[in-house]
Parts: C-alpha cells; structure tokens; sequence
C-alpha cells in the first residue's frame, strides 16, 4: 500500500513539474500561436483554416506563414501554392515552385532566424508527415496586421496531384527581432488529398482485410 501511494505522489510530482516548465516556456511566447483545424484532422485544398494567439503572447508581430510538404506533392506541383485572408476570394500570396526549399539533413531546424527553440527539425516534420523522402518548405509573411486572439480566418490551396503539406505559423513578441513564436510541432494545420480520394485509396485495403476475416471463419 505504501509502495503504491510513493508511486502515486511521485507520478504527481511530475506531473506538476512537467506542467511548471510548460507553463515557463509558453509564458516566453514559444507555442502560444494556434491553428484549426490542425493535425491529424487535414482538410483538402483549398482548405480553410482560423489563426490566433494565446493571451500571453498577444499581440505577436510580423506574422509569417511556413509551409512544408513532401517531395511527392512537390514534384506533383501543377501551379502555385496561394494564400488568401482577405476574404476576396484574390490570391494574397502566391508562392511558385522555385520558391521551395528542399531539405534532407534529419538534424537540421527550420526556418533559420528563430530563437527560443522557434524552429522545427526536419526529423519531426518528416515523422508528422509520414514520409521516408526530403521535404520542401516555404516561409512568406502573411495577414494584413497582427495577430492576436481574435481569430483569423485564411485559405490556402495547394494544386498538386499528392497533396500533403502541414502548415504553421511563426511571429515575434516583447519587440524581439527574429521569430520567437510558433505553432507548435505537434498540431499544425494539415491539407490533405479530397475525401473521396482517401476513401478510394482505402477500398481496396478494406476489401482484403473482409476477404481476411470470411476466409479466417471458413
């Protein structure tokens, strides 16, 4: 019994500790920018997504925009990747495909120009998209201001025949002159293939795990 209440306050302890230094980290800025809806819900191009900030970091400065697909939906890249927030239904931004950034090297942290851990490393970004292959990644300012709590809403639409890119969003608070804030790692927005092409991918799988099952019951 005394065993098991030592592990129950020391997994406590932890616990509270874990959550004091998330709460160090985010009070800095770092992780308090948000984005819905975000990994692993994906919506398809060209799919719409809400940004904003966390309190503690509100406003953040010279919001930018980072992009990183995989090098299928690069190479299958039919037009420019666009950026719309102004609701217009006009492009905003429009990135070409010489405008990418290819990348290989597991280790390394993108964008450059970031502080207090702002950047994501190619491995992660490689393991949140599920790919074995280099990854491309674009960053551009984007929104007309600030962001700030109010939530804002923005398009992007990616022409590509093997759509998979994750999106995120990096600014700068306390006046500082790189980027010091992100989304985090772990929930960027996601833009995915339509619906109806992820359920035609997934027949045939469903049909031989039926033909599995009848055939286990014979």
């Amino acid at each position: 019994m005394l065993k098991n209440r030592a592990i129950s306050l020391t997994m406590v302890m932890a616990t509270v500790a874990l959550m004091a230094n998330l709460a160090l980290v985010l009070a800095g800025g770092v992780g308090t920018i948000r984005i819905d809806p975000y990994l692993p819900m994906g919506t398809s191009s060209p799919a719409q997504f809400e940004v904003w900030v966390k309190p503690s970091a509100n406003p953040t400065t010279d919001p930018n925009i980072f992009l990183v697909m995989t090098e299928s939906c690069y190479d299958g890249l039919t037009g420019n990747v666009t950026v719309d927030w102004t609701g217009d239904g006009l492009s905003d931004l429009n990135i070409t495909k010489d405008e990418w950034t290819k990348e290989t090297k597991l280790g390394k942290k993108v964008p450059p120009d970031t502080v207090n851990g702002a950047g994501y490393t190619v491995a992660s970004l490689k393991d949140h998209l599920t790919t074995s292959e280099a990854i491309y990644w674009a960053l551009k300012p984007f929104l007309d201001g600030n962001i700030t709590q109010s939530h804002t809403v923005f398009n992007v639409t990616l022409p590509s025949s093997a759509p998979k890119m994750l999106v995120y969003v990096l600014g700068k608070t306390d006046g500082s002159e790189l980027f010091n804030n992100r989304v985090p790692p772990t929930i960027p927005g996601f833009v995915i293939p339509e619906p109806a092409t992820i359920v035609a991918a997934a027949i045939p799988f469903a049909a031989l795990a039926g033909y599995a099952v009848v055939r286990r019951k014979h």
